[in-house]
This record gives C-alpha cells, structure tokens and sequence, in this order.
C-alpha cells in the first residue's frame, strides 16, 4: 500500500507531529466507511474506510450461476462467465471514486477513495460483438433492482447507467473484478463492477449482469429524474437561465485534509485534490490572507493527487483554512458564493470550496 510518504507526496511525514483537530463539523456517523481526512495517511484508501452506496441493497450475487451479456445492436451476443471474463487480457488502472453527493453536507465530506482496479478493458469487448449501424449508447444494467412508481403507476427496475460509445471505448473504461488486489466484495459489486475513471460514483455500476447497445438513451430513473443537477446561469442580459444536466464527469475539488504541528516548528497542512482532468495546482488560503501555491505530490492520470503547505510562525487563535484547485483543462474550484454553486439548486456535484477551522 502506499503510504504518505516522500516521492509519492510532497513531503515527508515519517514524524507526523500533533494532530491540530478542526472545529468544522465532522461526518455524523464516524462508523460508516469513509475518508477520515484527519487520519489520511495513505493514497491508497483502506477497504474499511472506502465509502458504498446502493439503490436497491446490497446484492449477494451467486458466480457460479452469473453471466454477463452482451447484447442489443451487436453482431455477435455473447453471454461470458467470470472466469471467461478473467482469461481476457487483465488491466490494472489506480483510480479515484466519489460519490456525487459527497461534500453537499459538512456532515457528509468523506464519500470518496482511491483504489486500484484489475479487470479488462470494455472497449476490445464491445468491438469483437461488433457495433451495428446506428448504436450510439451504452446501458449497463446491474443486478440489484426495485421498484418504480412513473405516472401512477409502479414497475419494477433494475439499476442502469448509460455512456455514448464514444465514452465508454476510451481506454481507461474497465469490467473490473478486483479492487486494491483482491476480488470484489459483496458491497463494492462483485462479481463484476463497470469502472469509468473521471466520472462520479454513480456511473460505477456494480453487480454488472449486462451490458445493451442501444440507439437513443436509456431514461430511467439513475438518467432521467434522480443525479440530475440543475443549476442557473446568467446570460448576457444577467437573466437566469435554468437547465438541468445529467451528473457525469467529477468537477474539479479539494479539500484541507489534515493539519500538523511538530513542537515549535511550523504548522504543515496537507489536502487531497482530485478531478476528470489532472491536477495543474492547488493554493492555499489562510485566513484572510493572499492565495499561497502548495507543493503536490506525484499522482496518477486518474487518481487524486496529495498536496502539503509548510506554515511558518503562524499566531496562536483561531484561524480558517480553505484550498482550491485548478485543473488542466483550466477549471478552477469555485467559492460557495460564486454562481456554479450559489445557483445550484440541487446536492450532487457540490465541489465548492470547504473553509475549515482550527485552533493554535
């Protein structure tokens, strides 16, 4: 596992010093699997603390008796077991994943993880069935399934995503059945989890069962009514203007994860950052004072990167912490009074930035 350590992170942390806890509020329920970003010591999250969701609960799935089909607008359906799965050419890609809703709380800031994924790439899959003429999606259905109340009237469903062809060929997209080296748990979908780096959790579509090319999008309730996100924004005349967007690609974020104090030396304050682009830089605010650049760590394309800023000398009282990041693509982190938050009417894809407090 990697630890928070030189060459992997932007400093070292063999002496971590004394823990400087936050006064900011801290998750409600501590006994749930999540990041706690004061204990965060490895770019690798443990199995304990990595976050689950589920629509339709938990589902135990028997292998034996599982299969993955593909089918739809393909030439050749295939139906593959999992070990048929696992003769295929394997991949391993380090990527991280966050819930979409992650961060609408103060309560609610550690539904995120960084894992190493093993499985095998979709896109070969998809072009040995051989596409038809006029495909253009993707739905991947799970196993896990309930029931739906549309216009009066209740259906059953099972849990479904869609991806365009376009983003479910590129090459990080993977049928993973391993995470961090060992195989899928129950709760992180095994036997099969569909693996699309850069995107929120809900795209993650676990206990995989089949996967349906399709030539018009699937609108159910994950694609159509739930995770999406309305938000205004201002047009020339400075009129509001309203739409509504399916959630998809994660939107550029930070946060001061763990501050440090090591007798009388400096304080060292440290974060992760993470986006669908790689992370150019993160800055540091204290108090009221300049935006600061902070040192990163080493990374991965698709995995969040650590960050550290050492504090010199700082006055004893109370002070506030806020980062924001900047991605490649040039997308800076927004302050929770700018429009792309401010304007945001519903709590996925909250990526604002997250003032936090401490005492000295």
């Amino acid at each position: 596992m990697a630890r928070f350590a030189p060459g992997l992170l932007a400093a070292d942390s063999s002496d971590d010093g004394q823990v400087i806890p936050f006064l900011d509020p801290q998750p409600i329920d501590p006994s749930k699997p999540a990041v706690k970003w004061q204990d965060l010591r490895d770019w690798i999250t443990p199995d304990q603390e990595f976050f689950a969701v589920s629509h339709y609960g938990q589902q135990q799935v028997n292998a034996a008796n599982w299969r993955l089909e593909v089918d739809g607008l393909v030439e050749n359906p295939i139906k593959l077991t999992l070990d048929q799965l696992k003769q295929r050419p394997a991949r391993t890609t380090t990527a991280t994943l966050e819930c979409s809703g992650n961060g609408a709380g103060a309560g609610f800031m550690g539904a995120i993880g960084n894992a190493t994924w093993t499985g095998t790439a979709l896109a070969p899959l998809l072009k040995e069935c051989g596409l038809k003429s006029g495909a253009t999606q993707i739905a991947f259905w799970g196993a896990d399934q309930g029931k739906e109340k549309i216009r009066n009237k209740e259906y059953a469903q099972n849990f479904a995503r869609t991806l365009t062809i376009q983003q479910a060929t590129i090459e990080g997209v993977l049928l993973a059945w391993a995470m961090n080296d060992l195989p899928l748990t129950a709760n992180h979908g095994f036997p099969l989890r569909l693996i699309v780096p850069g995107w929120y959790g809900i795209a993650w579509v676990k206990w995989l069962t089949r996967i349906e090319v399709r030539d018009r999008p699937l609108m159910n309730r994950f694609t159509a009514r739930d995770y999406v996100t309305i938000r205004g924004r201002r047009n020339a005349g400075g009129q509001i203007e309203w739409t509504e967007s399916s959630v998809g690609p994660l939107n550029v974020k930070s946060l001061v994860g763990r501050v440090t104090r090591r007798g009388d030396r400096a304080v060292r304050v440290t974060g992760a950052a993470w986006a669908q682009a790689p992370i150019a830089k993160v800055e540091l605010k204290i108090d009221d004072g300049p935006w600061i650049a902070t040192e990163l760590g080493r990374s991965a394309p698709d995995a969040w990167i650590f960050w550290s800023c050492e504090w010199k000398n700082p006055a004893a009282g109370d002070h506030t912490l806020v980062s924001r990041a900047t991605d490649q693509a040039g997308n800076v982190q927004p302050a929770a009074d700018e429009d792309a938050i401010k304007l945001k009417q519903t709590y996925w894809e909250a990526n604002q930035q997250y003032p936090r407090k401490i005492r000295l």
